[in-house]
């Protein structure tokens, strides 16, 4: 066991992170591109804090082109051993209001063209994605988010979709039927590619809005969604401060943490060193 560095990826109207200490911002780079943005470095008591802007500062990078793969990277760089996503949603179910937290724990990918896996031919990996948060993250999580008062709705499942534009009212309906619990457009590839990198990981969906299949309600726009931010972002600042400051001191060890030790498939002699050296900060500890 040791010490927790919670990667901390802050999306819509989440930009930055009060009470961090000693913290400053660190410049980053990856194999894979350029991330969205530096890292903001620190500790809050005995945690260590890496928080990433998903957008950039100033909200720069449209949710179609991210480079997950990047981000995700520089967080194992950085040392991080678990991830909180925080995003902004719509919801798709009556019950989960605007101003309410849900703690997903199911996606449904409907994203295309994002590259999704940091392996491939030369180093091929077939990663579980049966279950793709991690329970123990969540459940400190949602006890955090509680404790803030806000509307705590613990599960639920997120349609993820392409962006940058709304659901069609035809969309938005078809996935209610399908059981979806609200609608992000963020969390994948993102939640694979930590599980790539062997990072325990939690999402945490903001509401907004309701989408646009709620009859009698205001369909979705930017104005309704940065009003509604607002008070959402004060919220998960608290809650993140909550969950840093219930951190045991040490860091019980996940499955997670070696969840590649069953699924790197490509024969030692047949792998490319190209690839391999791509793959050093994400996936070094299996690689050997």
């Amino acid at each position: 066991m040791s010490g927790w560095t919670i990667g901390i990826i802050g999306g819509s109207g989440l930009y930055d992170v009060e009470g961090i200490e000693d913290a400053d911002w660190v410049e980053t780079q990856s194999p894979w591109g350029k991330a969205s943005d530096d890292c903001f470095v620190g500790r809050v008591g005995h945690v260590r804090v890496v928080f990433l802007p998903r957008h950039g500062r100033g909200h720069r990078i449209s949710p179609d082109q991210l480079n997950a793969r990047a981000n995700i990277d520089v967080l194992k760089r950085l040392g991080v051993t678990d991830v909180l996503s925080i995003s902004s949603v719509g919801s798709l179910a009556e019950g989960r209001p605007p101003g309410s937290f849900t703690i997903t724990d199911q996606f449904i990918d409907r994203t295309r063209g994002r590259p999704s896996s940091f392996f491939g031919s030369g180093m091929v990996a077939h990663v579980s994605m049966a279950d793709p948060v991690c329970p123990r993250l969540s459940g400190l999580v949602a006890d955090a988010a509680k404790e803030t008062g806000v509307q705590v709705d613990v599960g639920g499942t997120c349609l993820v979709m392409e962006g940058p534009q709304f659901s069609t009212r035809a969309e938005s309906h078809l996935y209610r039927s399908w059981g979806c619990d609200i609608i992000g457009m963020t969390a994948m590839p993102e939640a694979k590619l930590c599980r790539e990198a062997e990072l325990p990981y939690a999402m945490v969906g903001m509401v907004t809005d309701y989408d646009c299949w709620r009859e009698g309600h205001e369909d979705v726009t930017v104005e309704q969604v940065i009003k509604q931010l607002m008070g959402n972002a004060e919220k998960a600042r608290a809650m993140v401060l909550n969950l840093l400051r219930a951190l045991p001191e040490e860091r019980p060890a996940s499955p997670i943490d070696t969840c590649l030790d069953t699924a790197l498939i490509t024969a030692p002699h047949a792998r490319d060193p190209h690839v391999l050296a791509k793959l050093d900060a994400v996936a070094g500890r299996a690689l050997g």
